[in-house]
């Protein structure tokens, strides 16, 4: 079975992600390691003093970096480049935690919390959030970049509002314990540990960053069949 250029372009672009999933899920291990936190939500779960702190959010900015640079390497219009970039971080966030789990059995549900990101303020949730974002980012990235015969590949104008307000609130709560507390300082923002995950605005927020997908994929559907 001839594979088409487009397809071949997808899949390099994934073995590079999971190249750097298992990079990232070494990297974070030795971390882990190294300040006795293999179990994320703890007390003073982010006890990075001194370089240590400044070399880990630069390292999470190179990595976003990264993702984006491949997307614009494989892509050649800058929706393609950002459906490419888009495939790179969800598969490499699915497969970071996959990796994890191989590496030292950690998370020990797709419900345990994890600090997910350090920029511009720490992220919370449990494992499912990010890994819910990831696979929609996958979809919408092959659906840009994979086109189907019409050359759909385009959401509206509404889709795309929909989808940004989704995103703004998405982050809004993955780091709204981390804003609350943001007015004391950065020792609080890292000592902070969440109480509950706001399941019904992710959802929420989740549903609009879907909105493009469910549009494009609407578009797809099989019309009508010619009577002969």
């Amino acid at each position: 079975m001839k594979v088409s250029a487009r397809a071949r372009i997808w899949l390099t672009v994934a073995v590079f992600a999971l190249a750097m999933a298992w990079l990232e899920a070494a990297t974070v291990y030795y971390l882990r390691v190294l300040v006795d936190r293999l179990v994320p939500y703890q007390a003073d779960p982010l006890p990075i003093r001194g370089a240590l702190g400044p070399v880990e959010l630069v390292r999470e900015a190179a990595t976003l970096v990264m993702l984006l640079t491949v997307g614009m390497l494989a892509g050649r219009t800058w929706q393609t480049r950002l459906g490419y970039s888009a495939i790179a971080f969800g598969v490499w966030d699915i497969f970071y935690y996959v990796f994890l789990k191989v590496i030292y059995d950690w998370p020990s549900s797709l419900l345990e919390w994890d600090i997910l990101f350090l920029l511009p303020l720490p992220w919370w949730g449990p494992v499912l959030a990010p890994m819910s974002v990831a696979v929609l980012m996958i979809v919408w990235g092959t659906l840009v970049t994979q086109p189907d015969t019409s050359g759909s590949r385009h959401p509206g104008v509404a889709t795309g509002v929909l989808a940004s307000i989704g995103i703004v609130l998405a982050l809004y709560v993955f780091m709204a314990d981390a804003l609350h507390v943001a007015h004391l300082g950065a020792d609080a923002t890292r000592a902070m540990l969440p109480d509950a995950f706001n399941w019904s605005v992710f959802a929420v927020a989740l549903m609009l960053m879907a909105a493009p997908v469910a549009q494009m994929t609407w578009r797809r559907r099989p019309g009508p069949r010619q009577l002969t």
